[in-house]
């Protein structure tokens, strides 16, 4: 028996004969030529492309870049130089805040130089601009430290754009204190021609503290402007030598656009208040124009409720269209039947922060609270609310099958309100929004499914 399974064997061996045998192994030649082929012309992985340097890769690139084609072997190169500006310039403007506060403002206090009131008059908010900046700082100096401990020495893993955009915050303390910046400069000059202490103060400083490099009080209040209008220009560096697959491209862009509306806001201020200055001018397009009405728009809304900045989120915003109905007949007769007004709407919900670190704000917590903000349109150039804020805890939200362009909310036992959007799938995410954070907040959702007992009217129910 045992003969016999040997002979099976050799024969199942034996059967698929010298030529395919000799076929395969010229194939499997073939492949691996093929493969070091390949792995001479692989392609690069930062673009795709295959024209990686051959003699170069040596000189020009270290064992880590062998795998880059030149082109993106000099753009890793530029993208690490340009975060490292952005991130190096950043400290050296919290040095020049620094000496803002240790240099001038603490020894003119101690000194009694200037009262409390004229001190704020000159230096602003430049404590807030200092918290922000130790913070920021912080942040980009551990991203920077993270990506070197884990060699990642081109810091392609550092994401400024991210980072940038989780600071936003930042751009409205930047405006308060650039809009005071010539009613400080205003003052200044004023006490210093009354107090001749606070003149000789300020000379000798400027002359003989070396901190100063003989740069007077005026040049170091004008970091902050200088810094702000610098944030655009540093941001496209770092875009240009980003490639687009990089994951934080897209951040990278909305932050330069973000920073962007915020300067033209503040242009516009300015002349509001018929300043002279202005910050440095940028391309007018109307997509700018409307992200600082949004800006306004959001100024205005905050200011109304009264929240704090970082835990207050801008969930939806835009025009809307508005009826008040007499009488809940309107449904049977259709939307036709009511008078609508545009209006600009923001939803706004209060997060509670789960930490106090800015890091781990981001996180956010549950929700406090959701109102409606109802803004009529410019008027004189300035944005009049219609009512007080509608506050979502104590509305119900409703559509009708009959009326699926527009959709209700009722303010429980006060009025009720018709919105439509011109284009029906946004009205219907208005609506979804509204009635996530509505159902959330209202103490009444226990009640029959949400509905407001008042609408439950069924025929089959009457006598």
């Amino acid at each position: 028996g045992t003969r016999m399974r040997s002979a099976e064997v050799a024969r199942a061996d034996s059967g698929i004969g010298q030529t395919p045998a000799r076929k395969w192994r010229n194939r499997a030649a073939e492949t691996l030529s093929s493969l070091q082929a390949w792995e001479a012309h692989r392609p690069c992985t930062d673009c795709g492309e295959r024209d990686l340097p051959v003699e170069t890769d040596a000189q020009n690139c270290n064992q880590r870049r062998a795998d880059l084609c030149e082109k993106c072997c000099k753009r890793r190169t530029e993208r690490k130089e340009s975060v490292l500006e952005f991130v190096n310039t950043e400290a050296s403007y919290g040095e020049d805040l620094r000496i803002i506060k240790e240099e001038f403002y603490l020894p003119m206090q101690a000194a009694g130089l200037l009262s409390q009131e004229q001190l704020l008059g000159v230096f602003s908010n430049i404590q807030e601009l200092i918290d922000l900046n130790e913070n920021f700082l912080e942040i980009l100096q551990e991203e920077i430290d993270r990506a070197f401990d884990q060699s990642d020495d081109d810091l392609m893993t550092v994401c400024i754009g991210e980072i940038f955009l989780e600071f936003v915050n930042m751009l409205p303390a930047f405006q308060t204190y650039c809009l005071q910046q010539s009613s400080s400069v205003n003052l200044l000059n004023a006490l210093e021609k009354e107090k001749e202490l606070l003149r000789i103060f300020l000379d000798v400083s400027q002359n003989d503290n070396t901190a100063l490099r003989r740069m007077n009080l005026r040049s170091f209040l004008m970091a902050p402007l200088q810094r702000v209008t610098k944030y655009p220009l540093l941001l496209s560096r770092i875009i240009k030598a980003t490639t687009e697959y990089h994951p934080d491209h897209g951040s990278l862009r909305e932050a330069k656009s973000r920073i962007e509306s915020h300067l033209e806001h503040i242009n516009m201020k300015t002349k509001q208040e018929g300043n002279t200055w202005t910050l440095r001018p940028f391309r007018q397009d109307s997509k700018k124009k409307r992200e600082v009405i949004n800006i306004e728009m959001r100024e205005t809304a905050l200011k109304t409720v009264g929240w704090l900045r970082e835990e207050t989120r801008f969930v939806m915003e835009g025009p809307l269209q508005l009826a008040q109905p007499p009488d809940g007949q309107w449904v049977k007769k259709g939307s036709k039947t009511l008078k609508f007004q545009n209006m600009q709407v923001l939803l706004l919900v209060n997060m509670k922060r789960v930490s106090e670190s800015s890091l781990e704000s981001a996180e956010p917590g549950p929700v406090k609270d959701a109102v409606l903000v109802l803004i009529r349109d410019k008027n004189n150039g300035k944005f009049h609310l219609l009512r007080e804020p509608l506050r979502l805890s104590n509305c119900v939200v409703s559509t009708d099958p009959d009326c699926d362009d527009t959709f209700e909310l009722i303010e429980i036992r006060r009025e009720a309100f018709v919105f439509r959007d011109s284009d029906r799938a946004r009205t219907h995410h208005w609506f979804r929004q509204i009635r996530r954070y509505s159902r959330e907040l209202g103490s009444w959702k226990k009640r029959r499914n949400a509905l407001p007992n008042i609408m439950i009217s069924t025929p089959h129910t009457r006598p």
